[in-house]
């Protein structure tokens, strides 16, 4: 009796446990559902206004949006929480060139991951923007596109940027930017990057940048350096290691921090689901460059469809 009782009883526990599971799993699918449809309803709606009568486009309005949680504890600052952003909306109705990009971030700029190694300038001025890109020219190797929109503290502001890829070899190629903005407030400033990356494997990738900021409202230039190599381990994880400096030219040309990390970042539990660690040091000048050990933890979701 007390064998079937307990028998009984652990058969109880295994069906409440796939219960949960699936009431879970269905919470995840619903949200993830729901948030999606909502974008695209949004595209869809927004794209409608410059749509013409009796004229049908081949490809349908959409949207696409990932959202990035963080906690990022280390020596001297545990607290340090990040969050990240970007909405991109498909426009067809106009010409297929044009987008809608509302985020607080430039995925051209090469701010590390870490938050506490991100320049605060970039960052602040990044912290918010909806604007309206159009890219007249895309070809494989050479892209041109500008921005008009709205950017932080409700400043108007323009940005046009030109990109040219060089493929040197079958596993070589490099990559030149530049570009040009202005904001109401913050007035000129630009952005020249060159960048060489060399495939090292069949899923291994060496990347070394080189990004020089001028900035019309301080009258100074910005430097950073990176090297990171891209490692994917499987179909779900990839790893990346990376060494990052940064400085400025005023008063002197002078590094203001170093960094390096290896970043593990794992596709789990759902395919839109993606979940990082990365231990990391960090070495500032306004720390008199004594390490600071930290670890990040972050998870991103992607939402609707391209």
């Amino acid at each position: 009796m007390r064998y079937w009782n307990s028998a009984l009883l652990l058969g109880l526990l295994i069906a409440f446990q796939v219960q949960a599971q699936q009431e879970q799993e269905h919470w995840l699918d619903q949200m993830q559902l729901e948030v999606s449809e909502s974008l695209d309803a949004t595209a869809r709606w927004f794209d409608g206004f410059f749509a013409e009568e009796g004229i049908l486009t081949k490809r349908k309005a959409g949207s696409e949006a990932r959202i990035m949680f963080g906690w990022e504890p280390r020596s001297r600052d545990f607290a340090e929480f990040d969050s990240r952003f970007r909405v991109k909306v498909d426009l067809p109705h106009l010409e297929q060139q044009l987008d809608l990009i509302l985020s607080d971030y430039d995925e051209q700029d090469d701010n590390t991951s870490v938050k506490a190694a991100r320049n605060d300038a970039i960052d602040n001025r990044n912290r918010f923007s909806l604007a309206l890109r159009w890219t007249p020219k895309e070809e494989t190797d050479f892209r041109v596109s500008h921005r008009l929109g709205v950017g932080r503290k409700l400043q108007p502001y323009a940005k046009s940027t030109l990109q040219k890829t060089y493929a040197i070899s079958a596993d070589d190629k490099i990559k030149l930017e530049g570009s040009v903005y202005y904001y109401t407030q913050d007035r000129f400033g630009s952005h020249l990057m060159a960048e060489y990356e060399r495939q090292t494997g069949d899923n291994a990738l060496l990347r070394f940048a080189n990004h020089y900021y001028f900035r019309d409202e301080t009258d100074d230039w910005l430097w950073q350096h990176s090297l990171r190599h891209f490692i994917q381990t499987d179909e779900s994880t990839a790893l990346i290691c990376s060494l990052y400096a940064e400085g400025v030219n005023q008063p002197n040309y002078r590094a203001t921090e170093y960094l390096t990390s290896v970043r593990w970042r794992h596709n789990a539990v759902r395919k839109w689901l993606f979940f990082e660690v990365e231990p990391f040091v960090l070495w500032s000048r306004e720390e008199d460059f004594k390490p600071s050990y930290g670890l990040a933890l972050r998870v991103e979701g992607f939402f609707g469809e391209p």
